[in-house]
């Protein structure tokens, strides 16, 4: 077999070498390659290619017959202009319906600049089986006839386990969690307001004070926000003046986040209304997001269509009931 010189002072003469080895390449493995392609197993293409991919880029073949062009192309225009998404916040509030929240002067004027779903409902009573379902797709069979006593569900069955697995940073920040984490509520802090401690029976790392969120804001934010306020501010146990204020404090510091600008997204959502025998459980749901047009729908959605809404733009498979759920598309 001919052999070629590499170090060859003249191009055209290294050239030339290659060329010659290239020839012989392709009459010795030729008829080999064709009977292989017959018989399915074309292992001698891995020699054959290279081959012709070499006598190309000598010759200029493939082109307009002149010299290889060696330039780059531009990526297409849908690809260079399809910005990632940025990070999703979720606040859940408690225990109002539709009208009552929306009657608070900052709530509104988040409804109003933004975006709100008029036909949007929570899935149960009480408060757990709605925290269950905006993380999991399921309320695992409570109600108002078991409660929403603390009791371990199977783990990795949570968006959070699908976003640590998928590589996707996340935080839950809880408000007022005492100091020993999520089993300490020696505060304010209702550990059926934090769903990701019930799966697996443990609290994972990615649960923290909510007294981090200014640190985070202002650096390295995850790519999934999820908020508690305490059982005052989230109107549980306190009025809706209370809620309303307490969001008109923190929600500017996401919106003036980096995280938050940069094509992110902020839904505000409330678990469930205020009466434990209603069927109907109308809440709001508002969504504020950069270059958002005021608008509403009358669509009707529910926390699984806002389950699989984030998964859809986490990048993450559905969970439970929010596979067959209609993700909110018209709010966006």
């Amino acid at each position: 077999m001919m052999r070629y010189d590499l170090q060859s002072t003249s191009p055209q003469g290294g050239a030339r070498q290659m060329l010659h080895f290239a020839e012989e390449q392709i009459r010795a493995c030729g008829p080999r390659v064709i009977n292989e392609l017959r018989t399915g197993k074309p292992s001698g293409i891995r020699i054959i290619l290279p081959v012709l991919a070499l006598i190309f880029i000598l010759t200029g073949c493939g082109g307009d017959g002149g010299a290889a062009d060696t330039t780059t192309s531009a990526p297409s225009s849908s690809s260079s202009s399809t910005s990632a998404a940025g990070s999703v916040f979720v606040i859940v509030m408690e225990n109002r319906n539709y009208d009552q929240a929306l009657a608070a002067p900052y709530t509104a004027s988040l409804a109003s600049q933004y975006a709100v779903a008029n036909d949007y409902h929570a899935v149960g009573h009480p408060s757990g089986p709605n925290y269950l379902a905006l993380t999991s797709g399921s309320t695992w069979g409570m109600d108002m006839s078991t409660g929403d006593k603390y009791r371990e569900l199977p783990s990795g069955e949570d968006i959070g386990s699908e976003l640590t697995s998928a590589g996707v940073p996340w935080k839950a920040y809880m408000e007022d969690m005492g100091p020993d984490g999520c089993f300490d509520t020696s505060g304010s802090y209702g550990l059926n307001h934090n769903p990701f401690a019930w799966y697996g029976g443990q609290c994972p790392s990615n649960v923290v004070d909510f007294s981090q969120l200014d640190t985070d804001l202002a650096g390295d934010t995850p790519n999934f926000v999820w908020i508690t306020p305490n059982n005052c501010n989230d109107t549980d146990k306190c009025g809706v003046s209370t809620g309303d204020q307490w969001l008109g404090e923190e929600v500017p510091k996401i919106m003036d986040s980096a995280a938050w600008k940069d094509n992110g997204v902020l839904y505000i959502v409330w678990d469930e209304d205020d009466d434990k025998k209603s069927t109907i459980n109308r809440v709001p749901l508002i969504v504020v997001a950069p270059n958002l047009k005021s608008h509403q729908t009358d669509v009707h959605y529910d926390h699984y269509s806002l389950l699989a809404t984030i998964e859809d733009r986490l990048g993450v498979e559905r969970l439970g009931e929010s596979v067959n759920a209609q993700p909110i598309e018209d709010l966006s």
